[in-house]
């Protein structure tokens, strides 16, 4: 299994590795993250895929190698430049006490905007747009710290849609939605990459990885052990040697994708 580059990318790592202290969490990768694809990133807990999507949203400062944004070095651009070109939905977002949805969303508009841009209608009407996508059109004058776990996971992930970036970043985006929203974000998700933005997203489920994905990528240990159409990368060998798991894979009756199913252990 190895690691690839496409030259079709606006954002890459080049010999990226990445640290919290002086311990390595992802180690010398070289990654190009495919214009117009659904790229997901899957691995065990603690491999370093939240680490590697962190950086790529200039969240953190690389220990050595780079994160280049159409050639030059992110960390080189202005940050309103970067995020008008690439939004973040991370895990762990930060809460302000009397914010509404509305103004959470809001923000989303902010890279936009200017001395000479200021608040506009079309702000508004994008803003209202987002909310609508998310189901939460309703609840827009409520404040964020009022709103159970899924539905502020939705309300985050209005902001990313408002910002309207060709590249969108989506750590976990899943976590806290309960089935019905998983599917409902992720058919959303769907639908903006048929609109032609490059979606990039780590996640836990690889069965959804596998329905939504049209690139994967693999990790294990901080390094990418795999990358490529999604069936190619998860093989019953390929899931025996990074997760541990001994499972089959079949078609799913439904999409006609791969789906794994995990074998009875042996032992009572």
């Amino acid at each position: 299994m190895t690691s690839a580059t496409h030259s079709s990318s606006r954002l890459q790592a080049r010999q990226l590795t990445l640290s919290y202290g002086a311990k390595p969490i992802v180690e010398q990768v070289d990654l190009a993250l495919r214009e117009g694809e659904f790229s997901v990133i899957i691995g065990p807990n603690g491999c370093g895929k939240s680490t590697l999507l962190r950086a790529f949203s200039r969240g953190m400062m690389p220990q050595s190698g780079e994160v280049l944004l159409d050639d030059i070095n992110l960390h080189q651009h202005k940050p309103r430049q970067v995020a008008r070109e690439l939004a973040l939905l991370s895990q762990s977002s930060l809460l302000t006490d009397t914010l509404s949805v509305f103004d959470l969303v809001s923000r989303g508009r902010y890279p936009h905007q200017s001395f000479l841009r200021p608040w506009s209608a079309q702000d508004e009407q994008v803003v209202n747009e987002a909310l609508s996508a998310v189901d939460l059109s309703a609840m827009a004058q409520t404040p964020v710290q009022a709103l159970s776990g899924g539905q502020r996971q939705r309300a985050w992930f209005a902001m990313t849609l408002a910002q309207q970036t060709p590249i969108i970043l989506l750590d976990e985006p899943t976590t806290w939605l309960d089935i019905a929203h998983q599917i409902e974000l992720l058919e959303l998700c769907r639908g903006m990459h048929q609109q032609g933005k490059t979606l990039v997203m780590v996640l836990h489920d690889i069965n959804q990885a596998l329905r939504y994905a049209t690139h994967l990528i693999m990790m294990k240990e901080g390094k990418i052990v795999a990358q490529g159409a999604p069936q190619a990368v998860v093989t019953e060998d390929s899931m025996a040697q990074v997760f541990g798991l001994d499972c089959r894979i079949i078609d799913d009756p439904e999409s006609g994708k791969p789906l794994i199913i995990p074998r009875f252990s042996r032992t009572p």
